[in-house]
């Protein structure tokens, strides 16, 4: 399912119009981005927890010539499931 896909799913069940559900997804998902970028988690109980771990600087090699290089370090994204989302999909 795409984002669309998902509005349109989310207008059917609820009998509200399209444009209406897409401003409101798109609205969540703002704000989560947001919450995330300042270095806050989203909680959402249930479903899940969205967020950010930081990867330290280290040292690794290239693939092609094996010459070691730096990589910098990096914020990753990262998605923990809910109790209610694991038994859902189980």
């Amino acid at each position: 399912m795409n984002k669309q896909e998902l509005i349109t799913a989310v207008a059917d069940s609820t009998g509200l119009g399209r444009s209406e559900i897409g401003r409101a997804v798109e609205s969540v998902f703002d704000t989560i981005l947001k919450t995330l970028q300042v270095g806050d988690e989203v909680r959402l109980v249930g479903f899940g927890t969205f967020s950010v771990s930081r990867r330290k600087a280290s040292t690794g090699r290239n693939p092609r010539t094996g010459e070691p290089m730096s990589i910098k370090e990096s914020a990753q994204p990262k998605f923990r499931p809910g109790k209610t989302l694991k038994e859902a999909v189980n």
